[in-house]
C-alpha cells in the first residue's frame, strides 16, 4: 500500500502533529514503508501460537488478598491542611 502526500497530511492532522509541507513527500515514504512491513507480518504463519504476556515464561508473584484497616489515619491526616473528627475538610462548593 502506498501513502501519497495527501494522506499524509491528513494523517498528520488526525494525529495533531506539525509537519512542514516540504516534509510531507518524506512522511509519506515513511508510512508507506512502514504499511508495507505490516503486510509482511501478515504473511507469518501463526497458526497455533499461543499469545505472550512476557519473552519469559513466569507467573507473577501474588499475595494473599487481605482487607486490613491500615491503621495510619492520623499519619495520613497529618499532612492536611485541615482535618475534622477523622476526616480531611474541605470548602465547601455547592451551595
Amino acid at each position: 500500500m502506498s501513502i501519497d502526500t495527501d494522506t499524509a497530511r491528513r494523517v498528520a492532522h488526525l494525529a495533531r502533529i506539525a509537519v512542514k509541507e516540504e516534509d510531507l513527500p518524506d512522511l509519506a515514504k515513511e508510512l508507506s514503508g512502514i504499511l508495507s512491513f505490516m503486510e509482511q507480518l501478515n504473511e507469518v504463519d501463526v497458526e497455533g501460537v499461543e499469545p505472550m504476556t512476557s519473552v519469559t515464561p513466569m507467573r507473577l508473584k501474588r499475595r494473599a488478598d487481605g482487607v486490613t484497616d491500615g491503621d495510619m489515619q492520623v499519619k495520613i491526616l497529618s499532612n492536611a491542611p485541615d482535618a475534622r473528627e477523622g476526616f480531611f475538610a474541605v470548602p465547601k462548593v455547592v451551595e
